[in-house]
């Protein structure tokens, strides 16, 4: 009974979160828009900032409750290769105004078609068609081009959402290619609780509030003779162990 009850609370919920983020959405799409015509880092960074009190406020107004750690390891004047996890469609609009400074995160092109949203989303975003051999090649020189221009990038190495019980999926070896190719250190990023405020597929159109969490960690440095495998093995660990202590703190 209390189970169908939330279900039922879910959804209504859910229709809520659906009216506030299209409204705000509405709002803030011509002001995102234009930071396109602003040179670059700045661009970047001002879609950012706007980004990030507009989700803040939208989370806020859904009552969930967003609390990051560890923003001490950026360093100014270096950017960085953001790996984080990936639960949740959640994910995509916590990490970019989380990570501090202008950064973009690898991104599937067709939510791009969406009307509207699809402007911010490209905005903040490196396109990628994973069906598409060519595509994935034109968008790892396009991250690589991110990185020379001094923003940060952020990958989810899972590729897609992990729908298992495990911490984490096993890693595609990209960002790690990129990593030992440019020489940016990793700093592995987690993220906790997404998948209880946004299931997804397992259960459509359902929102519950919940506090997220997410946690940057001390950059990996990539050394002297590390392949991709090595160092991709290397963060998996990292962020395996980190998840597995402290999921359960943070639930």
């Amino acid at each position: 009974m209390m189970v169908t009850i939330k279900n039922i609370l879910g959804r209504i919920w859910a229709l809520w979160g659906a009216i506030i983020f299209t409204s705000t959405l509405l709002i803030m799409v011509i002001p995102i828009w234009i930071t396109n015509f602003i040179k670059e880092p700045l661009g970047t960074e001002i879609f950012r900032r706007m980004s990030k009190t507009w989700m803040e406020l939208f989370l806020i107004m859904v009552g969930c409750r967003i609390v990051v750690k560890g923003k001490n390891h950026f360093k100014p004047k270096q950017n960085y290769i953001v790996v984080s996890n990936h639960n949740s469609y959640m994910d995509i609009p916590i990490t970019t105004p989380q990570i501090p400074g202008p950064n973009k995160t690898i991104a599937k092109a067709e939510l791009a078609k969406i009307p509207l949203f699809g402007l911010i989303y490209s905005r903040g975003s490196v396109l990628v068609d994973r069906k598409s051999d060519r595509s994935r090649k034109e968008s790892y020189n396009k991250m690589k081009a991110v990185l020379d221009r001094g923003l940060h990038m952020c990958i989810y190495p899972e590729g897609t959402r992990n729908k298992t019980n495990e911490p984490l999926k096993s890693f595609h070896d990209g960002a790690f290619k990129l990593a030992v190719e440019t020489g940016k250190p990793i700093i592995p990023a987690l993220i906790f609780n997404t998948r209880k405020v946004l299931p997804g597929s397992s259960k459509p159109f359902y929102l519950w509030p919940a506090t997220i969490r997410m946690d940057f960690l001390d950059p990996v440095e990539v050394q002297p003779g590390d392949t991709a495998t090595v160092l991709k093995e290397k963060v998996f660990r990292i962020m395996y162990d980190y998840y597995k202590a402290n999921a359960a703190n943070y639930s």
